[in-house]
């Protein structure tokens, strides 16, 4: 199961990338680009991504133009219904990028359904079934950018309500609960989780109930 984020009247469901409006989640319309944007920013949030960033990370290897991403951001405000001076959830930064503003929680879907993610520095990623990477290359889920940080450092695996962190031979170590990962470790919630001089903190939810419900925060 992949992340959902819920933020003022949307929905962002991360698995399959579709952002909905209210309690009937009506469907928003984005281009695959401009969900590709919002789900960056929102990840990254509150911290402002640069143009250049955004550039690599949406059209990695390929030159398009300034003009290009402020269509995408003109987009996403219109879908978000942000116009004229009214504050919105997507900001400017002058000279600089863009950053998403609000606050957006992580959800807990129908029963037996799990919601996992990894806090770090404020920062909330969701994470769904599947090997996320952990590190500073580019292509990695949880990005930490310090050079005592291996290019794919570790790496967390979700199954089910299964969870596990390896470190892929990272030279500075993985450390979990202050022991240094030496072979597949089992995470639970709160699990503090130490690269570098980052900690991430584990957090999981499952619902018991057959409505969605808010995962509390940590």
């Amino acid at each position: 199961m992949s992340g959902q984020l819920s933020f003022g009247a949307f929905t962002l469901n991360i698995g399959s990338r579709q952002l909905q409006r209210g309690s009937n989640h009506e469907p928003v319309h984005l281009s695959p680009k401009a969900f590709e944007l919002l789900r960056v920013l929102v990840e990254a949030r509150p911290t402002a991504i640069s143009k250049r960033e955004l550039h690599q990370r949406l059209w990695p290897s390929t030159f398009v133009s300034e003009a290009t991403l402020s269509s995408l951001i003109a987009e996403l405000r219109e879908a978000l219904g942000e116009g004229g001076r009214q504050g919105g959830f997507i900001r400017t930064v002058h000279g600089f990028g863009y950053a998403f503003t609000g606050t957006a929680e992580p959800l807990a879907a129908s029963a037996g359904i799990i919601a996992n993610w990894i806090v770090c520095e404020g920062r909330e990623t969701p994470l769904g079934d599947g090997a996320h990477l952990i590190g500073r290359d580019t292509d990695v889920k949880v990005t930490l950018r310090s050079p005592g940080v291996s290019r794919h450092h570790a790496r967390i695996v979700i199954s089910g309500s299964s969870v596990s962190l390896e470190d892929l031979g990272s030279k500075n170590g993985t450390y979990v609960r202050g022991h240094r990962v030496t072979s597949a470790v089992e995470l639970a919630d709160g699990d503090e989780i130490r690269i570098g001089t980052f900690v991430l903190t584990f957090r999981t939810v499952g619902a018991s109930g057959s409505t969605e419900t808010q995962a509390p925060r940590p």
